[in-house]
């Protein structure tokens, strides 16, 4: 069964084929994609095998929800992997993909951290202090993680967890380029469906601040956000996208309400922003309709908007990574639904899907 990883992601568990075919419902006549992604049959080999496989991505989970507790956020964003990974490997097999271009490695699981700050902090005010702490270790594994897998040639497919992921993502990618020759810079962009900015002040590491750490630090040369909600950009946040050239968002107001962009002409325009580099692509899946999460919104994008969404980013960019975060298909507060986990394997597939029709080429920066 799933084993623990090498020294460098301690938190890591490795999944074997006997683990994919476990969740995946067999059939005559048919083949799932459970029957044909790769996986590293010996943790002990994780950098050969990146470098040998003949998979262009690599998927891989983050079910954490610290990030989000850190941000005072509700819990349940650790739920939605497992719904994913059951509706992903139940995917057919065919010719618009075979899953042979995937390598599905494994998950993080931060639960020791998670058991010592529940039973361990004394106060909120003690406990939001300890998950901050606890995000920036989630950071250095992530980090890790997305380094190896860019410095192998490969494109991360994470799916999370908190949206304070993105940080590590950006600085492993960014590392993981420069260090295999395609980047002269240690700098990326991103760009990034999603009702809110995520770039809060740089007040200790939290789901709202990724991509503030991220620049300050000088890993994210431009960043660009489609359907923010403007009742929720704090103003001196929305101050720093009107005063910096390398900032720039398109609110959901004026898509649907002002109708200054249609939709599809709003991604366009944000991925133009974001096309002279290789690029983060994110999608936060709070910022669609209904869809569980622990900003769960009555008003958002609809789920074929954001299928529409990575269908032409996939196209239209050079993917440094793909990250697909904040569902859950079980909120703290006892919420549930059945449909998060199906939605993000539709929207990992309509990536792959859309990447293998343009050969897995892009526009080139």
């Amino acid at each position: 069964m799933i084993k623990p990883s090498i020294v460098t992601i301690p938190h890591f568990k490795f999944y074997n084929k006997q683990d994919l075919l476990y969740l995946t419902r067999l059939r005559r006549f048919e083949t799932k994609l459970g029957e044909r992604l790769l996986v590293v049959n010996d943790p002990e080999q994780f950098e050969e095998k990146l470098s040998k496989t003949t998979a262009k991505y690599i998927l891989f989970g983050i079910p954490e929800d610290i990030g989000v507790k850190a941000n005072y956020g509700r819990g349940g964003a650790d739920s939605a992997w497992l719904p994913f990974l059951t509706a992903f490997l139940n995917i057919q097999s065919n010719d618009f993909m075979t899953g042979e271009e995937i390598l599905l490695l494994g998950h993080f699981d931060f639960g020791d951290l998670q058991y010592l700050i529940e039973n361990h902090a004394r106060s909120e005010e003690e406990k939001i202090d300890a998950y901050r702490h606890a995000v920036s270790q989630i950071d250095g594994e992530v980090e890790a993680l997305a380094r190896q897998i860019q410095t192998a040639g490969k494109i991360p497919i994470a799916i999370g967890g908190g949206h304070n992921n993105a940080y590590p993502l950006i600085k492993g990618s960014a590392k993981g380029l420069l260090k295999s020759g395609r980047l002269p810079l240690a700098q990326i962009n991103a760009i990034n469906l999603d009702a809110h900015t995520d770039f809060r002040p740089a007040e200790g590491r939290h789901s709202g601040n990724g991509f503030r750490y991220a620049e300050e630090d000088g890993y994210l040369q431009k960043y660009c956000v489609i359907g923010a909600q403007e009742n929720y950009i704090p103003q001196n946040v929305w101050v720093d996208f009107v005063n910096n050239p390398f900032l720039d968002l398109v609110t959901f107001e004026d898509i649907f309400l002002h109708e200054k962009r249609h939709f599809m002409q709003a991604v366009a325009h944000a991925s133009n922003f974001v096309d002279d580099n290789w690029c983060g692509i994110e999608l936060d899946l709070d910022v669609v309709e209904n869809t569980l999460s622990s900003a769960v919104t009555p008003s958002g994008v609809t789920a074929a908007n954001a299928r529409q969404y990575l269908n032409f980013v996939a196209m239209d960019l050079k993917p440094a990574y793909l990250h697909i975060c904040e569902g859950a298909s079980q909120l703290s507060d006892g919420r549930k639904s059945d449909n998060t986990g199906k939605l993000i394997a539709y929207l990992v597939s309509d990536f792959v899907k859309a990447r293998n029709s343009v050969g897995g080429l892009g526009r080139t920066p």
